[in-house]
């Protein structure tokens, strides 16, 4: 019995040795891979004439080099359950799938930076979201898909290659351990301790965690430190926590406050009760006696950058017809916008919401109390929403019904208006909305009209109509990047997309609603054509784009220099047009007198994904080290405000916790 038992008790430490030689034979050219794949990362991307401290590079490749330990790490802990009992035939082929899969996550991750201008984060989801057709056609049509597979390929064999020969190696120390007993125990807890240890990516500090994903003051070093797998990771992490709202504190204690009370303290906001807290989001000064209903026309044009308008002339022409409208018109041109992609800024534009997406579920299909729509069709409005694209793309049909739009008039609609319109990759041109719009805004109607409209033509592969005739532009006078490949196609759909707004505004300033209407658009999300912004002194405009509004009569303030974002549009159009109601103070009205002490007031931007800025620089929220300076001239203290930081974190923390505590009944069974 003793023999069995010792022979037992052999066989296993034997397997558990066995296992932990190959789990760390399995990490070793994992982490060699992807620190390569990071380096290639960082020369592809190396924006033109910029310049760092060599030091803050090297910080960058150590804490990515921590990170890819940590997964490869992981992966050969669990992989423990099954190493040491699987055949040779069976461990190569573990190796195979696991380098494959890292190397192809950290090249998607590759391509999703020179899109999004960020690693991958929850908008991935998208590729199921969305119209995973039209997204697959889009990324064959503009990225290099076959090339990228084939790299994927070798730098997979690569892997596996160094893997053979490291094994090969290891086999004559593995024979020797053998031999010793005390020798086979000390390797045995030195390395399951360090694969444990490795795998929380340090030995005294707290687990590596996303906050460590900061290492520079440089946004684009830093985007450089994650690989494929820990921002999928962190990306199904966040979609986790949108998906969830059960728990109304989530937001808040993220953003350190304990209590929507004592966020709401922070600004000055009524903070008795919860429910103080929650009437407070929805207080809004009384409208002036008499205040005449206007039409309110919003446009949400598709990757409509800030860029291009800095350097329009005659002879870089990226208006068209709009750039004579300018002179009239309030343009507000210091303003963020509140995500990187269209479908988490259009929630956040219509719901005042954070948590993205939000509206994919049940959530979506029951009216959300101060979705935007809603306040209009409850202010008396007809209520439209316009698009060039299918209004199937993310359930838009069913959920723009629930949240107050009377209609929708999607590509569908305006194929059927015009038979002569062409159903392309993402709907029609943005020709036909503008058609459309002209054509509805002649009819009468016994309501004021509030629009919502979305264009699509300006997006991947920037194809255009034939008969659009191409301008031609003087590229000398371009001041921003050049690398991307798309840079030329893009300015044509831009000015394309611009031309026609800028039409339709001058025949409706020209027309009998000259005075009764009012015509606000902005952009939905900055593109990738336009560079990576890693200069300091240019990393201001990584989420700008514009905002402008039309109307007669307008004293446009004086914020339009100001750090604004897509959180301050309504707070500004709806006492414009004489709309009253429940939305929620997301932000503040733009054509009050700016710079005011008062924090509701306060000249700052905020990026939805946790990103603030003000004045002088830019920063994510709660960490100090992340401030970069970005004002044009800067100050002689030009530094993180922690003031200004505890206020947006409330800020932000509020929205959070009114979805949740608003909606979290919605989501139960």
């Amino acid at each position: 019995m003793l023999t069995k038992t010792r022979l037992l008790l052999t066989r296993f430490f034997n397997g558990i040795q066995f296992g932990l030689v190959r789990a760390w034979l399995l990490v070793l050219p994992l982490v060699l891979v992807l620190s390569l794949i990071r380096w290639g990362q960082l020369i592809h991307f190396w924006p033109s004439g910029y310049t760092t401290p060599v030091s803050d590079v090297l910080a960058v490749a150590w804490q990515g080099f921590r990170f890819d330990l940590k997964v490869s790490a992981i992966a050969g802990f669990v992989l423990l359950l099954v190493l040491p009992w699987v055949s040779e035939r069976v461990y190569k082929r573990i190796a195979a799938v696991l380098a494959f899969v890292f190397v192809l996550l950290s090249m998607v991750n590759l391509h999703y930076f020179g899109f999004y201008k960020t690693p991958i984060d929850s908008l991935v989801f998208g590729l199921v979201e969305d119209d995973t057709s039209a997204v697959l056609k889009t990324i064959w049509h503009d990225f290099p898909v076959i090339g990228s597979l084939l790299l994927v390929a070798v730098l997979s064999w690569g892997a596996l290659h160094v893997h053979q020969r490291v094994v090969a190696r290891a086999a004559p120390a593995g024979v020797l351990l053998g031999r010793n007993v005390f020798l086979r125990g000390a390797f045995i807890l030195v390395a399951f301790w360090a694969l444990v240890f490795a795998g929380k990516g340090t030995l005294r500090e707290m687990a590596l965690q996303r906050q460590h994903l900061t290492v520079t003051t440089s946004q684009f070093l830093n985007d450089m430190v994650p690989n494929g797998v820990i921002a999928l990771k962190y990306a199904w992490d966040s979609r986790g926590q949108s998906q969830n709202l059960q728990d109304p504190l989530v937001g808040l204690k993220v953003m350190g406050f304990d209590s929507a009370r004592a966020a709401a303290e922070v600004l000055g906001l009524p903070h008795g009760t919860d429910a103080e807290v929650k009437a407070a989001l929805t207080a809004h000064p009384a409208l002036p006696p008499g205040t005449r209903k206007k039409n309110l026309l919003f446009f949400l044009m598709e990757s409509w950058s800030a860029e291009p308008m800095l350097y329009q002339s005659p002879q870089f022409d990226v208006l068209g017809r709009m750039a004579p409208t300018l002179d009239k018109a309030c343009h507000f041109n210091n303003f963020d916008s509140a995500h990187a992609g269209t479908h988490p800024s259009m929630e956040a534009i219509l719901f005042s919401t954070p948590i993205t997406p939000l509206t994919l579920g049940d959530v979506g299909r029951k009216p959300i109390p101060w979705a935007t729509a809603k306040i209009a069709r409850d202010a008396g409005y007809r209520t439209l929403f316009v698009s060039s694209v299918r209004a199937g793309w993310r359930g838009l049909d069913r959920v723009l019904q629930a949240q107050g739009f009377d209609e929708i008039i999607d590509a569908n609609t305006l194929k059927a208006a015009y038979p002569e319109a062409t159903l392309g990759l993402w709907g029609v041109w943005d020709d036909y909305v503008f058609r459309y719009l002209k054509t509805r805004m002649a009819q009468p109607s016994d309501k004021p009209l509030f629009v919502f409209v979305l264009t699509s033509t300006n997006h991947p592969p920037y194809d255009l109509p034939p008969e659009y005739q191409r301008v031609p532009r003087d590229m000398a006078l371009w001041k921003g990047e050049t690398s991307s490949d798309t840079l030329l196609p893009n300015l044509d759909t831009y000015h394309y997309a611009a031309d026609l707004l800028g039409g339709f505004v001058q025949e409706m300033q020209q027309g009998p609603h000259k005075a009764d209407t009012l015509i606000a658009a902005t952009g939905d999300h900055n593109v990738r054509s336009f560079g990576v912004y890693a200069e300091a002194s240019r990393h201001y405009l990584i989420r700008q784009v514009p905002f402008v509004i039309w109307g007669e009569g307008l004293n446009c303030g004086n914020q339009q220099a100001l750090p604004a974002s897509h959180r301050d549009m309504f707070s500004t159009l709806f006492p414009l047009a004489g709309i009253e109601g429940p939305y929620i103070n997301a932000g503040r009205n733009l054509l009050q007198p700016g710079a005011q002490a008062d924090p509701i007031n306060a000249a700052r931007a905020m990026f939805f994904t946790g990103e603030a800025r003000n004045v002088q620089g830019m920063w994510q929220l709660g960490n100090k080290s992340s401030f970069v300076c970005t004002a044009a001239k800067p100050a002689d203290h030009c530094e993180f405000n922690a003031k200004d930081d505890q206020q947006e974190r409330a800020r932000y923390g509020l929205l959070d916790w009114n979805v949740r505590i608003s909606l979290r009944k919605e989501t139960k069974p």
